[in-house]
């Protein structure tokens, strides 16, 4: 499997990632857990939209163990007019909002979202959601080189009724430890 950068991923085209994503490899809880990473929508849109800029967090919730079957995450929001190399959370980075909480498990082939089997599956149609958008995600994750625990590929669906729809690619490299309270 050949090596990629962060910023080499975030600068290809859909097919590109697509064959790239074929060939990444189920990622482990342990390399997710306790860290926030910059996450880069890849469509230029999403620049338009103000949302090409997020991180992603991953934990163990309540009831949860490292060793498990599952376990979830959320979104932070981040400045989008920070320079390209930064990502600072809003408010700020002593409480940054954190949003779009989501299960974190393998895929499973008889669940309707089993398109990657090689992936994770990150569902975010659970009830601490409520109504906000983000409860359509459902995001699937992969490693993308096996010696490298630090940089992950994605790929977004909205799921709408059986309907699953792709709208983007997106890419994870490792940042900061998670800070404070996650509040879930």
């Amino acid at each position: 499997m050949p090596k990629h950068s962060y910023d080499e991923l975030c600068g290809k085209k859909d097919k590109e990632l697509e064959d790239i994503f074929k060939q990444g490899k189920t990622p482990g809880f342990k390399n997710l857990l306790g860290s926030e990473f910059r996450g880069f929508n890849v469509p230029i849109i999403t620049k338009i939209l103000g949302m090409q800029k997020f991180k992603k967090g991953f934990f163990i919730a309540p009831g949860q163990k490292p060793d498990g079957q599952e376990v979830m995450g959320f979104n932070v929001l981040i400045s989008q007019k920070e320079a390209k190399d930064k990502w600072v959370a809003l408010p700020n980075e002593q409480a940054p909002k954190r949003y779009g909480f989501y299960r974190v498990y393998k895929v499973n082939q008889q669940e309707r979202d089993n398109k990657y089997p090689n992936a994770l599956l990150l569902n975010y149609g659970i009830s601490r959601n409520g109504l906000h958008p983000a409860r359509l995600l459902r995001d699937y994750l992969v490693q993308v080189d096996p010696d490298n625990p630090n940089l992950y590929l994605g790929k977004a669906h909205f799921a709408i009724g059986p309907l699953r729809l792709f709208p983007s690619f997106f890419v994870l490299e490792r940042y900061n430890p998670i800070k404070g309270e996650i509040g879930y």
